[in-house]
């Protein structure tokens, strides 16, 4: 049986230790491209291929990175240049499995498509009004997406040790099942965790980008509204980043000790 007391005292002490490095490699792969992100953003459309190309680039940046953290926090022997070198061999199988697994999720919403299709919905607008939905349909897709999202948070407690198994097991798709085995017996206590994680995130993320705002607007002015925009949305990355520190010695932890217990 897996404690979680033991497996956050595990997870102080990696933090104290591995710091640094874990926080090296998430400004490299997690907080850069976020950035750089945010810049093109500001001078090109969203919608724009190159804003499609450099989100493109930070998703592999961040598979990248959190494999690197993952090599670092479940090994003390582990250095920077060869956590770098075991993410790499492993990002391609790793990218592949999000994919697919990404599509699978993508598969669940054809049911709610077809049906707001079928209710006269016309996706040509690029909006959708709720008043012109049926009322019937209204009461199926609230209950379909609450039983997909509680559904997504299992599953994702099931899978949060998918990338550890990957990189340390040198599993491909059957690092999926592996993942689910390992958190077997553990799975409310994980999903505890997660909507705790979630919930400080949104909390210091979205208080940091509020009061970082409004600061900037009184010493700048409305008419720096750009700016603004940037510099609080670069704070909230670094607060976003470091959370993926934490999440990322957390979960290497966590898949430590619950390899250990069934061995």
């Amino acid at each position: 049986m897996v404690s979680m007391g033991n497996v956050w005292d595990r997870t102080v002490d990696v933090l104290r230790g591995r710091s640094s490095i874990l926080a090296s490699i998430a400004g490299v792969g997690i907080l850069l491209p976020s950035v750089l992100r945010d810049v093109i953003g500001l001078a090109a459309p969203t919608s724009s291929g190159l804003y499609a190309l450099i989100g493109l680039l930070a998703l592999v940046a961040t598979v990248w990175a959190q494999l690197a953290m993952l090599a670092v926090a479940t090994d003390p022997a582990t250095d920077r240049a060869e956590a770098s070198r075991l993410a790499l061999s492993r990002l391609g199988v790793a990218l592949g499995v999000v994919v697919l697994l990404g599509l699978a999720f993508t598969l669940l919403f054809i049911p709610a498509v077809v049906a707001l299709a079928q209710s006269g919905v016309d996706y040509s607008t690029g909006t959708i009004d709720p008043t012109t939905i049926p009322a019937g349909l209204r009461s199926f897709l609230t209950i379909y997406f609450l039983l997909f999202f509680a559904a997504a948070f299992w599953l994702g407690a099931r899978l949060l040790l998918l990338n550890a198994v990957i990189l340390r097991e040198r599993l491909g798709l059957g690092a999926i099942m592996r993942s689910v085995r390992l958190t077997q017996g553990a799975t409310w206590r994980i999903i505890g965790v997660m909507l705790l994680f979630v919930i400080l995130l949104l909390v210091c993320a979205g208080a940091v980008q509020v009061v970082v705002g409004l600061v900037l607007r009184l010493l700048l002015g409305a008419g720096s509204l750009p700016t603004i925009t940037f510099v609080a949305s670069l704070i909230a990355s670094i607060v976003t980043t470091a959370f993926s520190v934490v999440a990322a010695a957390f979960t290497a932890q966590l898949y430590v000790a619950a390899r250990d217990s069934r061995n």
